[in-house]
């Protein structure tokens, strides 16, 4: 984490007009000293806090890069808000860990909600080369049974599905291959798939 000093963020107008005790170094007065503008106050709240925060953002995030990056953020908002700490609502480390643990959570849900998007994208990409129903075919019936249940098939069903199922062509390809349009290839191997099923079921 980058250290506090040289180039820190714009943070609110100090509200605080009582001057903190330079003896008192309680958390709460050196929140108190950071929400009045001194930046040496806030080094030190820095140094106190941070095993802390970084801590309690790593067992939720369980990712110590992402701890690392959430742990600054949050460190960055105390010394932003600082003019907003009520000590009659809590002490100051309580609410350090509050902000701390918004912030994990957030994260948490945002990678959450990415990986949910990447996973939705890759199933929607992803096209099945073949129905389930090749596959049962495959593993259940023998080679002569098949060939013959495959006379039972319409032409272009049988020929679809024998491009698809012993050619191990994608449905685009057969597409090509019959000239004929994607969506009726797609149609034409179901249907000739489950019809293949029942009479091999028949057969058995």
């Amino acid at each position: 984490m980058p250290e506090p000093g040289g180039g820190v963020p714009r943070r609110d107008q100090p509200r605080l007009a009582v001057a903190p005790d330079p003896a008192d170094d309680s958390t709460e007065a050196l929140l108190h000293r950071t929400a009045l503008g001194e930046e040496e106050a806030f080094a030190e709240l820095y140094d106190r806090t941070a095993p802390r925060v970084y801590g309690l953002c790593l067992r939720v995030l369980r990712d110590p890069a992402q701890a690392e990056e959430v742990a600054q953020e949050v460190l960055i908002e105390v010394w932003r808000t600082a003019t907003r700490f009520d000590p009659e609502r809590g002490s100051a480390g309580a609410w350090i860990t509050t902000i701390a643990h918004r912030r994990a959570v957030d994260r948490v849900r945002s990678s959450q909600a990415s990986a949910d998007r990447e996973r939705r994208a890759a199933a929607e990409a992803a096209e099945p080369e073949y129905d389930s129903v090749a596959e049962t075919a495959a593993s259940r019936l023998e080679h002569r049974q098949v060939r013959r249940c495959l006379g039972t098939l319409t032409e272009l069903q049988r020929r679809a599905v024998t491009l698809a199922y012993f050619g191990g062509h994608t449905y685009r390809q057969v597409a090509t291959l019959l000239n004929t349009a994607l969506p009726t290839i797609k149609s034409r191997i179901r249907d000739g798939l489950i019809k293949l099923r029942d009479c091999l079921e028949v057969a058995r």
